[in-house]
């Protein structure tokens, strides 16, 4: 790896989750163009309602976010990741 790129990855290791998950997201549509880009968001679009509809109906079991982030951390932590 390059010394710039191993910088912006050492500096991206000290964000929160969300902020990783929100880098890696833009990095990962940086790839593509603008035509698959708009494809995936109206993919992504759909799956998010589709998905909120079976929350408001009870079809789906949820984990607080900041639970789930508190387990990545812990598993990380007992890994040593």
């Amino acid at each position: 790896m390059h010394s710039h790129a191993k910088h912006i990855y050492e500096e991206a290791l000290t964000l929160s989750a969300l902020e990783k998950v929100e880098l890696i997201e833009h990095l990962y549509f940086s790839l593509d163009s603008k035509e698959s880009r708009k494809k995936i968001d109206e993919l992504w679009s759909e799956e998010a309602e589709q998905r909120v509809a079976a929350y408001e109906n009870g079809e789906i079991d949820v984990t607080p976010a900041l639970e789930v982030f508190d387990k990545i951390e812990k598993m990380k932590k007992d890994n040593e990741y």
